[in-house]
């Protein structure tokens, strides 16, 4: 039958599935560290980065230093935390790293983002009287919505496809399906835990494509960012979109 259908067989064999080892707990494991991961990432990086974008200053800096955290392998950072006394703390070294690892786009998507709001409907706001909360409330966050979360559908696909090192310090997750493969030399079993977890990003990717469209607020306000041809000319005054309006 060959590898791709001894793996298939594996897959379909309902004495893996369940269990401590079985891929209903390991999936189970998996999905709580790639959340737990996502939010303290979230947490971190898109306060940051809304205001950074709001302001205007300093965030091209904050964004280059987040990115220049991509040259550093995971795994390697994942081994220097396992070093350190961190490595005595469970899965604490697990989720650092991979919290490190999710920050850059969700960083790097977000200010840009809340930067490429269309000034003139900033500046329409600003008129109306918002306050700065206001306008990051009310205009910039809701017009930066699907850049926003573009970035959280990638670093939550990021997370789910590396969360597989979590097996390499003893840790949870569909990883040790394939480390137990490996120590077993059971290749269909190494497949099969492979086509999980691309299964599992797969999914998360679609999940997070119509969380976006389903809460996007332009959407539901029925409204929608201008595009640079819809802007009126250099000597026509701008006008407020009607989601601006004050009640």
């Amino acid at each position: 039958m060959g590898v791709i259908g001894d793996a298939w067989t594996w897959l379909v064999t309902g004495e893996h599935w369940s269990g401590a080892d079985g891929v209903w707990h390991r999936l189970g494991q998996h999905l709580f560290l790639t959340a737990a991961c996502l939010v303290i990432s979230c947490a971190i990086a898109l306060p940051i980065a809304l205001v950074l974008g709001h302001l205007g200053r300093g965030g091209a800096l904050a964004v280059n230093i987040s990115n220049a955290g991509r040259a550093v392998p995971t795994f390697a950072v994942l081994v220097l935390l396992l070093l350190s006394p961190l490595g005595t703390h469970g899965s604490w070294p697990t989720i650092i790293a991979l919290v490190l690892f999710a920050i850059p786009p969700l960083l790097t998507n977000a200010y840009v983002g809340m930067r490429e709001v269309d000034r003139d409907v900033v500046e329409a706001a600003r008129g109306m009287g918002m306050s700065g909360r206001q306008l990051v409330g009310r205009v910039e966050l809701p017009l930066a919505f699907p850049l926003i979360m573009t970035g959280v559908r990638t670093a939550a696909v990021q997370v789910v496809a590396t969360a597989t090192l979590a097996a390499l310090p003893g840790g949870g997750g569909l990883g040790r399906i394939i480390t137990a493969g490996f120590r077993l030399t059971d290749t269909p079993q190494v497949v099969a835990g492979a086509v999980l977890v691309a299964a599992l990003a797969l999914l998360v990717e679609g999940v997070f494509v119509v969380l976006t469209k389903a809460l996007d607020p332009m959407r539901r306000r029925g409204g929608r960012a201008r595009g640079p041809a819809e802007r009126p000319p250099a000597d026509q005054a701008p006008t407020a979109p009607k989601s601006l309006e004050l009640t």
